[in-house]
């Protein structure tokens, strides 16, 4: 299940109190030099094309400051856009204003950057029942965060820690004594849980069927592989993990599997390109 903004309400006024905290500090300096009283209203354009994500976050971040008359959007989380779009407006205290510009377009940048990534991977999979997956390499503390842009740009959640499901790796498996093992222990500890298992070799993939699996990740199988995974009797689904590309993604689409994970989604972050201006 994909993460809304009702699940993250408090991480994002957790996340947006430490952002300023850092900024700001014991006072904004360069803000003093306005007027206390003074007010203004500005605006945010997109530099890009992208797809917008994070306005919970600058809501946030200006409410937190106070001193905001009113902030309007022009546009919504999941949005496509072009290059020069007003993003949204904002009236009200001018240092307010200055002081809250970096870090709400900090989140916006990001978190658009992701979702813009988000939905050019969605489109490679448009037509077929796979669903591209994000993973657990995303920026500490911001993991919530990134995980709801990826949903807003298409893609898809995969666990949200180590607390929602199993993912049995390599590591695992060794330390537990084998696969089978390590599922059933996984069944008697959380009988409710889903229980994910990592597989390197047609062997392992046999085994974690057997076992039980409710998903087999297949990390790093060759086409040949994934031909020969297919004559198995498939219990399980399928996902497809290790150095994904878009065109590893093309190449593989046809195959009979249920989901790809890519690291890449929340890992590699290119920041959408913001501008706010004083009107």
């Amino acid at each position: 299940m994909n993460l809304t903004l009702d699940d993250i309400r408090i991480d994002i006024q957790r996340s947006v109190q430490q952002a300023l905290k850092e900024d700001i500090h014991d006072g904004d300096i360069t803000a003093q030099l306005i007027d206390n009283d003074k007010v203004d209203s500005a605006e945010v354009i997109t530099r890009e094309d992208c797809v917008v994500c994070g306005t919970e976050w600058v809501n946030e971040t200006f409410r937190q400051l106070g001193g905001i008359e009113k902030v309007q959007w022009h546009v919504t989380d999941g949005q496509e856009v072009k290059a020069n779009t007003t993003l949204f407006s904002l009236t009200g205290n001018t240092r307010s204003i200055l002081t809250g510009e970096r870090t709400a377009l900090n989140f916006l940048q990001l978190l658009s950057g992701i979702a813009t990534k988000a939905k050019a991977y969605a489109r490679l999979v448009e037509g077929t029942d796979i669903k591209i997956l994000d993973t657990r390499k995303t920026i500490p503390g911001l993991r919530t965060a990134q995980k709801y842009a990826v949903a807003c740009g298409g893609c898809h959640n995969h666990r949200i820690g180590l607390f929602d499901a199993f993912l049995i790796k390599e590591n695992h498996i060794a330390a537990c004594g084998g696969i089978s093992f390590a599922i059933k222990k996984a069944r008697a500890i959380a009988p409710g849980k889903l229980v994910e298992v990592e597989t390197e070799t047609l062997d392992e993939l046999k085994q974690a069927l057997a076992g039980g699996a409710d998903v087999v990740m297949l990390d790093n199988f060759s086409a040949d592989m994934l031909a020969e995974a297919g004559k198995l009797e498939k219990k399980a689904q399928y996902e497809l993990s290790g150095n994904i590309t878009s065109e590893l993604i093309k190449e593989f689409k046809g195959a009979s599997i249920d989901f790809i994970s890519s690291g890449d989604l929340t890992k590699n972050c290119r920041a959408t390109d913001l501008s706010m201006r004083i009107l």
